[in-house]
């Protein structure tokens, strides 16, 4: 499977399936990830719009309104970094944010011989209720059944 990276050429690289009971076990963890994730998310939102309208208040900016619109930018950089740390921490476990604000994760498995992903929803009282195949449309949700319950772990590449 190809992962997207920043620069203008992506690698191929192996990444580890999970089985369903190991995304059970891993629920805590996931999701004391997503929660920060969307902590820093909201921040980064938050932060992004006072910059916004910092930057577009008419006049000429005095002293006051130019250490406001630099702070701003600080806080903004700041969130941003740590909302990359979270990312970066759930992809070392091969897990990918689907939607942060939403609190949505993709988990990888192997069905029918198939990358597939469950799908883990940080505000439903089953976290894992949902999965699809990597060449579904992204709104496809599958229910899990005992048929993606037993799924052996390997890696695909």
């Amino acid at each position: 499977m190809k992962r997207n990276h920043k620069s203008a050429k992506a690698k191929s690289e192996a990444i580890q399936v999970w089985t369903f009971a190991q995304a059970q076990a891993a629920v805590p963890y996931i999701t004391s990830i997503l929660r920060s994730q969307r902590e820093h998310a909201l921040d980064v939102q938050r932060h992004k719009t006072t910059s916004d309208k910092l930057a577009q208040r008419p006049g000429r900016p005095n002293r006051d309104h130019l250490i406001a619109e630099q702070e701003a930018k600080r806080e903004l950089a700041a969130a941003e970094q740590s909302f990359q740390e979270a990312v970066d921490e759930l992809q070392a476990l091969d897990v990918y944010t689907l939607d942060p604000i939403r609190g949505q994760a993709l988990v990888p498995f192997v069905h029918d011989e198939q990358l597939a992903w469950y799908i883990f929803d940080l505000f439903d009282g089953t976290p894992f209720r949902f999965w699809r195949f990597q060449s579904d449309p992204d709104d496809t949700r599958r229910p899990i059944t005992s048929k993606q319950h037993g799924v052996v772990a390997e890696a695909i590449v």
